[in-house]
């Protein structure tokens, strides 16, 4: 049986759920509800309906899982709770000092309601999470280290772009190279968050801005630049579409830890990830775990889930016997 999808929200994230869905034959999705006017917003499954959001509880028994593609601000932390009442839903909150609250909230409402809920899926939090997890059980005696980038950060971008006179932005986040060679050489550095990332900032100024008063803005942002060795660099619209159009990312997460009576022998778990597209890739982890969503939800198990709860067969369109033939 077709596991039945709709999505809240039609974004960057949106989009790519919609075209992760097409790439499992299992999915099928059935309905887009949207805040802005419907006949506005042109989906590519010719097959699915697109609803204004007001018009989701009617859906209820139409879907298995509704995959909430909001902003982790303002949109999660009510749409979740909010929709869990009705649906299994799977979210992507990366708030990561608001997720134990954001979890005691969604919980409360799925238990109420006999639903399946799964938060902050994607790849950090989600798949980083994951690989933190298992290094930290098989290595006790050792130190994390995540590195972002290099890639767009879409929430700094944004800030950039909030400031008075600046009409568009990307901004890029680097790992500093010397500091995950040190990391890699089982070093086991002490590093502040100036030494582990630069911050790189391509602005297209408004005309007649006071481009020294925007850069002076960016550089001392608080949260976001001010920790940072952040470059500033003043270009066109023309130069940012042509070299800046895209929505890339990833990072690296690392354990160095030591085994033996001794303590003499030294190891390092290294998980990697290069995307062209942190919406798309993101969105493609939701899937996944839209899966497990429905699975556990038949099951009979409801409230809240992490990424640390879900065993991974249940992620998979595979069987248990085609997993353990193929994978194992």
């Amino acid at each position: 049986m077709s596991i039945r999808i709709g999505i809240l929200g039609y974004g960057n994230l949106g989009r790519g759920v919609e075209c992760a869905v097409r790439q499992n034959p299992d999915m099928e999705l059935k309905a887009v509800f949207t805040r802005r006017n419907p006949a506005d917003v042109k989906i590519l499954t010719d097959t699915a309906a697109v609803c204004p959001v007001s018009e989701a509880p009617q859906w209820k028994e139409e879907l298995d899982v509704l995959i909430l593609c909001g902003g982790s601000a303002t949109d999660l932390p009510a749409q979740t709770p909010e929709y869990a009442q009705m649906f299994n839903v799977v979210d992507s909150f990366d708030t990561h000092a608001r997720i134990p609250e954001h979890f005691a909230n969604v919980d409360a409402a799925a238990k109420k309601a006999g639903k399946t809920a799964v938060i902050s899926v994607g790849w950090d939090p989600g798949m980083f999470s994951l690989n933190r997890m298992y290094a930290n059980a098989i290595l006790p005696e050792g130190k994390d280290y995540t590195f972002w980038g290099r890639g767009v950060s879409q929430g700094h971008s944004d800030a950039i772009r909030r400031i008075p006179g600046v009409k568009d932005a990307k901004q890029y986040t680097i790992p500093v190279d010397s500091a995950l060679k040190a990391v890699r050489a089982g070093e086991n550095p002490e590093l502040t968050t100036r030494q582990k990332h630069t911050r790189e900032c391509f602005v297209v100024p408004e005309e007649d801005a006071d481009q020294a008063a925007i850069e002076r803005e960016i550089k001392t942002m608080p949260n976001y630049f001010a920790d940072y060795d952040t470059t500033v660099h003043f270009i066109s619209e023309e130069e940012l579409k042509r070299d800046h159009d895209g929505i890339p990312h990833g990072g690296f997460v690392l354990r160095s830890g030591v085994t033996g009576w001794e303590r003499e022998n030294r190891h390092l778990i290294e998980y990697s990830l290069k995307l062209d597209s942190n919406p798309e890739f993101t969105a493609s982890v939701i899937a996944a775990y839209a899966r497990a969503a429905c699975r556990l939800s038949r099951e009979g198990v409801h409230g809240c889930k992490t990424v640390f709860d879900i065993a991974p067969a249940y992620l998979s369109a595979k069987s248990g016997e085609e997993l353990r033939a193929a994978l194992l």
